[in-house]
C-alpha cells in the first residue's frame, strides 16, 4: 500500500429519499495517494433498472488520466456512532480506469458493481433497514476508506467470502437435509456443516443417536428467534448488528449463551458472554452471576464478583429481586462472595 484517506459522510436522509432512482449525492473530492476520489451514494439505487429498495454507494476515480490500483471499504455507522460491522463491505484489489472493461474477475458479491472508473454496491442495505435503525437526527452517516496499491506485478488475494458464500447457501435452502422444527417454525440446514461447526450437532447427526436417522427434528427450550440467529452464526461465524436485535439485545445474547453452551460452540458463547458483560449495571449483575455459575462462563463469573466487591454496588445489587434469587438457588456462591468480600475489604492498601 502506498497511501489510504478515510471519509465520513453525513447525509441528509430527507434529502435523498425525494430523489429518483439513478440520482446521487456526492462527497466533496478528497485525496489518497495523490488520486482524487469521491463518494457517490443513491437512495433508491444507482441504475434505471433498479427496484428503488436498495441503498447503493459508490467510490469514483476522480483522476481520469491516470489508472490506478486500490481495495475500497465502506461501512454504516450505527446510533452509537460506531461501525456496523454487519453492514461493511470490502472490494478486492481493483483496477481503477477509465478504459477498464468493468469486469474484474478477482472480484466477487451478488451486489458489488464496478465500472472501470468506480467500485461500490449497488444492493448496499436496504432502505426500509437504514430508515428503521440507523437514521439519526435526520441523517445517516457511511464511512469510506480507499487503500492506494503499489502496481508490483503481484497476484492479488482477495478477502475471505467463505462466510458470504455460505450464508447465502443458507438463505437459498440449496441441498439441506436436515430440518428442525421450534415452535411450529420449520429451520432447513446440512447435516455436514452443523457437524463440522458443533460436537455435539455431530454426535447426534452422525452418531448412535436417533437423530441420525430423521430427517426432521423438534427442538424444545429454545426460541425460533435465537436459533434463527445461532444457525446463521453456525454458518457465517457472524452475528446481526446488536441494533437489528431491538431492545430485547441482552436478552437474546443471554439465551444464545444458554444454546452456545448446550451445542458446545465455545467461541458464541465466549462473545456472548462479553456482550452480556458489556451491558451489566446494578439490576442485572446478580442474574448475570447465575447465569455464569449455570453455564460455565469463568470469567464472567469472576467480573460480577469483582463488580459487587465494590461497597456501593453491593449495596444496591443485594436489594434486587435478582440478589434474592442468587441466594436462594447458589449458596455456594454467596459463601464464595463473602469470603471475597471479607479478604478483600481486609487487604490493607499501598500508600
Amino acid at each position: 500500500m502506498v497511501g489510504s484517506a478515510a471519509l465520513q459522510l453525513k447525509v441528509d436522509y430527507e434529502q435523498v429519499k425525494q430523489l429518483p432512482t439513478g440520482t446521487a449525492v456526492h462527497s466533496y473530492v478528497f485525496s489518497a495517494a495523490g488520486h482524487s476520489w469521491r463518494i457517490d451514494c443513491y437512495r433508491h439505487g444507482s441504475d434505471k433498472d433498479d427496484t428503488g429498495e436498495f441503498f447503493s454507494i459508490f467510490v469514483r476515480h476522480m483522476s481520469k488520466t491516470t489508472r490506478v490500483k486500490a481495495i475500497v471499504e465502506a461501512f454504516l455507522m450505527d446510533r452509537n456512532g460506531e461501525p456496523c460491522k454487519a453492514f461493511t463491505r470490502r472490494s478486492c484489489v481493483h483496477d481503477f480506469s477509465i478504459n477498464n472493461d468493468g469486469d474484474d474477475k478477482n472480484c466477487s458479491g451478488d451486489d458489488a458493481d464496478d465500472d472501470g472508473d468506480n467500485w461500490g454496491w449497488s444492493k448496499f442495505v436496504q432502505g426500509a433497514t437504514l430508515e428503521k435503525y440507523y437514521v439519526t437526527e435526520g441523517h445517516v452517516t457511511f464511512g469510506c476508506t480507499v487503500m492506494v496499491l503499489l502496481d508490483d506485478g503481484s497476484i492479488p488475494v482477495p478477502p475471505s467470502d467463505i462466510g458470504i458464500h455460505l450464508g447465502s447457501v443458507l438463505d437459498r435452502n440449496d441441498g439441506t437435509d436436515i430440518s428442525f422444527i421450534v415452535e411450529g417454525e420449520t429451520f432447513g440446514a446440512h447435516r455436514v456443516v452443523l457437524a463440522a461447526r458443533s460436537p455435539v450437532f455431530r454426535a447426534e447427526l452422525f452418531g448412535s443417536m436417533a437423530e441420525a436417522t430423521r430427517t426432521s427434528i423438534t427442538l424444545h427450550d429454545i426460541t425460533p428467534k435465537t436459533f434463527k440467529v445461532m444457525l446463521r452464526f453456525l454458518y457465517t461465524d457472524e452475528l446481526p448488528a446488536e441494533i437489528e436485535l431491538g431492545d430485547s439485545s441482552n436478552e437474546m445474547f443471554q439465551n444464545l449463551l444458554i444454546a452456545a453452551d448446550r451445542y458446545a460452540l465455545d467461541r458464541l458463547k465466549i462473545i456472548c458472554a462479553k456482550k452480556i458483560w458489556d451491558n451489566v449495571s446494578i439490576d442485572t449483575v446478580s442474574t448475570t452471576l447465575a447465569c455464569a455459575e449455570t453455564y460455565t462462563c469463568p470469567q464472567l463469573k469472576s467480573n460480577c464478583i469483582n463488580f459487587l466487591l465494590l461497597e456501593e454496588n453491593f449495596k444496591e445489587a443485594a436489594l434486587t429481586e435478582g440478589f434474592a434469587l442468587l441466594v436462594l438457588k447458589f449458596p455456594l456462591i454467596i459463601a464464595e462472595l463473602k469470603n471475597r468480600v471479607r479478604t478483600y475489604h481486609s487487604t490493607p492498601s499501598v500508600p
